[in-house]
C-alpha cells in the first residue's frame, strides 16, 4: 500500500512537471507571436490611465494588434521602456510582433489628440488648450473650480499642480478626469523629488515649495533657476518684499508682457509682491521638474537682486546700486527692441 502510494506520488509529480514544461514551452513558442514584416491595417487603441502590462496586453490582443496577450506581456516584462507607455489613444498597426507593438506604443507621433502642456503655462492657458481639443468651456471651468491640489498641498486653486507634460485622453473622458490625471502626474513627480522632506530642510511647506518653483519658472531660464530660487529665499529671509513683475502680471491676468507700469504696481491683490510681503497666496503658473528641483536645491549665494539685461543674460548681485546700473542697461535694451518675440 505504501509502495503504491509512493509510485502514485511520483507519477503525479512527473505529470505536474511535464505540464509546467509544456505550459512554459507554449508560452515561449514562436507561434504565440505574429511573424515579422506582416503588419495589417491601423487601428486606434485606447490605453486607460493606470493600465498594467497585463491590461495592455489583453487590449492589444483583443484589437488583433498582437497574436496573443502572453507575447506582449513577456516583451513588456523584459523591456523597461514599457513603463513609459502613455495612457490615451494610440494609432497602431495590427498583426505586429510584440516587440514592434511596444515600439509603436512608445512612439509619441502615433498618439491621437496629443495635448502638450508646457512648463510655466497658467491654468487659464491650459483651459484654452483643452477647449480646442473638444471639452466645453463650461465643463472645463466647472471641473477646474472643483479641482483640489493633492493632499498635503494647501493652495487656493489647482494652479501649480497641473503638471506640464504631453497627454492623450481617450474619447469621452471627463474634464474632471483630465485635471485629475495632471495632478496625479504632479504627485508622482513630487514623490520622485521628495518635496515633502526637502521642504522641511528649507523650513517651508510643500505648497510653498511649489509656489517658489512657479516664481522661478516665470522669472527666468533653466540655466538660472537655482540662482533665482536663492534670491527669492534670501529676500524672504531678510524680510524684503519679493517685488517680482511676474506676480503683478498674474494678479492683473495679463499675458504676453514682461514688464509692469507704475500704475500696475497699485493693483490690490495679495499676488502683488511689490505691495505685500512674503510669498503670494499660491503658485502663479504650473512649474516643471527643473523649476521644482531648483526650488528644493537653490544655489549658494548672497544675492538679493537679479535682472535679465538682455535675452540669455541674467545677472545677480547683492548690491542695490549695481542692480540699478544693470536695470538701466535693461531699459536701454528693451527700448531698442531686444526683448521682442
Amino acid at each position: 500500500m505504501t509502495r503504491k502510494r509512493g509510485v502514485l506520488t511520483v507519477i503525479i509529480s512527473m505529470s505536474l512537471i511535464a505540464g509546467l514544461f509544456f505550459g512554459v514551452r507554449q508560452y515561449l513558442h514562436p507561434a504565440f507571436d505574429f511573424p515579422t514584416g506582416t503588419p495589417g491595417v491601423e487601428v486606434v487603441v485606447a490605453i486607460p490611465t493606470g493600465a498594467t502590462g497585463a491590461d495592455m496586453a489583453h487590449i492589444l490582443a483583443k484589437e488583433k494588434v498582437i497574436k496573443t496577450w502572453q507575447a506582449f506581456f513577456k516583451q513588456a516584462s523584459i523591456d523597461p521602456r514599457a513603463m513609459n507607455i502613455q495612457p490615451g489613444s494610440h494609432r497602431i498597426s495590427t498583426h505586429l510582433t510584440a516587440k514592434n507593438a511596444l515600439a509603436q506604443l512608445l512612439d509619441r507621433g502615433r498618439m491621437v489628440g496629443l495635448i502638450n502642456i508646457t512648463e510655466g503655462m497658467r491654468s487659464s492657458e491650459i483651459l484654452k488648450v483643452l477647449r480646442k481639443t473638444g471639452w466645453t468651456l463650461a465643463d472645463l471651468a466647472s471641473a477646474y473650480a472643483n479641482a483640489r491640489p493633492p493632499v498635503g498641498y494647501s493652495s487656493p486653486t489647482a494652479e501649480g499642480y497641473l503638471f506640464p507634460a504631453s497627454y492623450s485622453f481617450a474619447q469621452g473622458v471627463s474634464a474632471i478626469k483630465v485635471f485629475q490625471t495632471m495632478m496625479d502626474r504632479f504627485r508622482r513627480e513630487a514623490t520622485s523629488l521628495n518635496i515633502v522632506e526637502g521642504a522641511k530642510i528649507l523650513s517651508l511647506s510643500p505648497a510653498q515649495i511649489v509656489t517658489v518653483a512657479s516664481l522661478v519658472q516665470g522669472e527666468g531660464d533653466p540655466a538660472d533657476f537655482s540662482k533665482i530660487a536663492r534670491v527669492i529665499l534670501n529676500r524672504l529671509s531678510d524680510g524684503m518684499n519679493l517685488q517680482l513683475d511676474t506676480t503683478v502680471l498674474y494678479a492683473l491676468k495679463v499675458t504676453g508682457r514682461i514688464r509692469v507700469t507704475n500704475s500696475d504696481l497699485h493693483v490690490a491683490s495679495r499676488y502683488n509682491t511689490y505691495k505685500y510681503p512674503g510669498l503670494p497666496p499660491g503658485p502663479i503658473d504650473n512649474p516643471g521638474q527643473k523649476a521644482l528641483s531648483a526650488a528644493l536645491n537653490p544655489a549658494t549665494g548672497s544675492w538679493l537682486y537679479f535682472v535679465t539685461v538682455k535675452p540669455g543674460d541674467t545677472r545677480f548681485t547683492s548690491s542695490e546700486s549695481q542692480f540699478f546700473k544693470w536695470k538701466t542697461e535693461y531699459e536701454r535694451n528693451y527700448r531698442a527692441g531686444a526683448f521682442k518675440p
